[in-house]
């Protein structure tokens, strides 16, 4: 605890030296400019007093001069003689101050006030640089520091200005090094309270800071318990590190509490599940795991992976391939040994991160799929079986009609002699023959279904084709939805005819007199849709699942392969079919055909 009271104290100390710091700079650049424009304001001042006691300038004193400007030493002397008293009466009152008066006409200093110390100034003139004239020039008032006729000062000069004109200039100054030493005052005295304060703050600083320390100490070493046991608890303390305390023995069991449910939820997976860090080393497995592999989990944490396999064995490529690579894998199908038995495995793999999204290894999920393929097989035999069975049952059902009816007229005219007889039943059982013949050729259709020729088909034209066909061959109204532009698409023309034909006579039959059938064409961006819809009885919902089986039909006359090939042919454009109808209120059946048909289908 001792590296956290000093980082504390440090701290702290930085955080009181530094407000310190910036008020005490603060305090003393104010102190120092209050100082300057106090002293600003006084020597101003002084300039004023002696421009008043000018009067209306230098013209009306040298009046009772006899040479008058024309003698310039004896105007400078008779103007000394009258400003002189003056000058010193304003410096006597202000120590270290010093003042006077400059004539342009005359280019001189007229007077010097303390005259005991500045006298022989009188009658000179100012540099041509000198800051006076530019203060004759502008006739602004100006002040400034540095080294002039007297030295170094801090100089203030006022233009005299009489009939709008500057006839001069008005100073009044004080050494640099006695405004110096009222500032060195003020640093000293600023300095003296910043380091008064620094060191009161550092014994209250020592004092908190160890308090503090002891307090972290407890919670430290509170945390050092946890980690060993998330069920310890911290000793509670006051203010907020007690708060911080009841947090922390909260997310403690919290923590305890997830750790307890992971583990049974661990537990009670049937899939094994098997972790490993960056190394390939074991971190952790499931009783499914070990049931799996037939090891305990003390046995192989720490070890690697790879142990649990036999030379040679796929099962751990799914988990180090995903380590290696960083690419997951989902349900990879692989085969794991054990023994004599070869098990079919799912195995499903993932990175491992921790919360700032570094890896820090990766997982596996293995599923025993063995015992469900094989059920899936025994299913798949009994479904083929079924099918086989409901195909031939319709096969032989669509067969017999026929035949029994050939069959009775046969015995029927075995005993007749009549001719007309013959004439008379000979027709019909002709006409069954064709029936027969035509369940054979549609079975035969449906069952080597023959490769598209894949062209380009305006869907547009397609349906208006044929529904004009389907009108001669009923009464029934027709309507076709006009279509906005519907782009053309690469499809099987005759397969498409064949199909929407289909739906389009199962749409006529469905209806009774008077009903309609309604086409529509549509287009996404996609897709091509055509949608054909009745009005008429519908079907039985419990017969909608049917709808596309062979031989499946709700028309006495029907083959029900009929929708069977609509379905094959759509299928066969990578398209879908949706039927939906509901009894008396008509079915509505959609084929939805892809726009741009890709290779697999223009070639299949």
């Amino acid at each position: 605890m001792r590296s956290l009271r000093l980082r504390l104290m440090l701290t702290s100390l930085i955080v009181v030296a530094l407000p310190i710091a910036i008020v005490g700079t603060a305090v003393e650049r104010e102190g120092l400019d209050t100082l300057r424009r106090e002293k600003q304001d006084k020597l101003f001042a002084f300039a004023r007093i002696l421009d008043a006691e000018l009067g209306s300038g230098f013209d009306a004193l040298l009046a009772d001069l006899p040479s008058g400007w024309n003698d310039r030493a004896a105007a400078i002397r008779h103007l000394n003689e009258k400003l002189a008293g003056v000058t010193d009466r304003v410096a006597a009152a202000a120590p270290g101050v010093g003042v006077g008066y400059y004539s342009r006409r005359l280019d001189a200093i007229v007077t010097y006030g303390p005259s005991r110390d500045y006298a022989i100034t009188v009658g000179m003139s100012i540099p041509r640089d000198h800051p006076g004239r530019r203060v004759m020039e502008t006739e602004l008032p100006t002040i400034e520091v540095g080294t002039l006729v007297r030295g170094p000062i801090l100089n203030a000069m006022l233009p005299i200005v009489r009939g709008g004109e500057a006839i001069g200039y008005i100073w009044s100054n004080e050494f640099s090094p006695a405004v110096e030493a009222q500032q060195s005052a003020i640093d000293y005295a600023v300095a003296f309270a910043s380091i008064g304060g620094l060191a009161i703050a550092f014994v209250i600083i020592s004092i908190v800071s160890r308090r503090l320390s002891a307090d972290v100490g407890v919670i430290v070493h509170g945390l050092a318990e946890m980690k060993r046991d998330l069920r310890s608890r911290i000793p509670p303390l006051r203010d907020e590190l007690g708060d911080i305390v009841v947090a922390i023995n909260g997310m403690a069991r919290a923590l305890f509490d997830a750790q307890s449910l992971n583990q049974n939820i661990l537990a009670s997976v049937a899939d094994g599940i098997v972790a490993v860090d960056v190394d390939g080393r074991i971190k952790a497995l499931n009783p499914a795991a070990e049931s799996l592999y037939g090891v305990g989990a003390g046995e192989v944490i720490g070890r690697p992976y790879g142990d649990l396999f036999s030379a040679g064995a796929s099962g751990e490529s799914a988990l180090l391939d995903t380590l290696l690579t960083g690419r997951a894998h989902e349900a990879v199908s692989v085969e794991f040994v054990r023994g004599k038995q070869t098990l079919r495995l799912n195995a499903t793999s993932s990175i491992l991160r921790d919360a700032d999204g570094r890896r820090i290894g990766a997982v596996v999920v293995l599923e025993d799929v063995s015992e469900r393929d094989r059920l899936m097989v025994q299913v798949m035999r009994a479904d083929r079986l079924a099918a086989l069975g409901e195909l031939t049952a319709g096969i032989a059902h669509e067969i017999r009609n026929p035949l029994t009816s050939i069959r009775g007229f046969m015995q029927y005219l075995e005993d007749c002699e009549s001719l007309e007889e013959w004439r008379r039943y000979g027709p019909l059982i002709i006409r069954e023959v064709d029936s027969l013949n035509h369940i054979v050729s549609e079975l035969l259709a449906f069952g080597r279904p023959q490769p598209p020729r894949i062209g380009l088909v305006r869907v547009g034209s397609l349906v208006e084709e044929m529904a004009f066909l389907a009108k001669g061959k009923s009464d029934a109204r027709i309507e076709v939805l006009p279509a906005p532009s519907v782009p053309a698409i690469e499809a099987d023309g005759e397969a498409l005819k064949q199909a929407l034909l289909n739906l389009i006579i199962n749409a006529i039959q469905a209806i009774p007199d008077g009903g309609t059938v309604t086409i529509a064409v549509r287009a996404d961006d996609t897709h091509v849709s055509i949608t054909v819809t009745d009005d008429g009885i519908g079907v039985e919902a419990e017969d909608i699942s049917k709808v596309f089986d062979p031989f499946f039909s709700t028309k006495p006359s029907g083959t029900g392969l009929g929708l069977a090939m609509v379905h094959r042919i759509v299928e066969a454009h990578r398209g879908t079919i949706t039927f939906d109808s509901r009894p008396g209120a008509g079915t509505r059946v959609e084929i939805r055909l892809p726009i741009a048909q890709n290779d697999e289908t223009t070639t299949s």
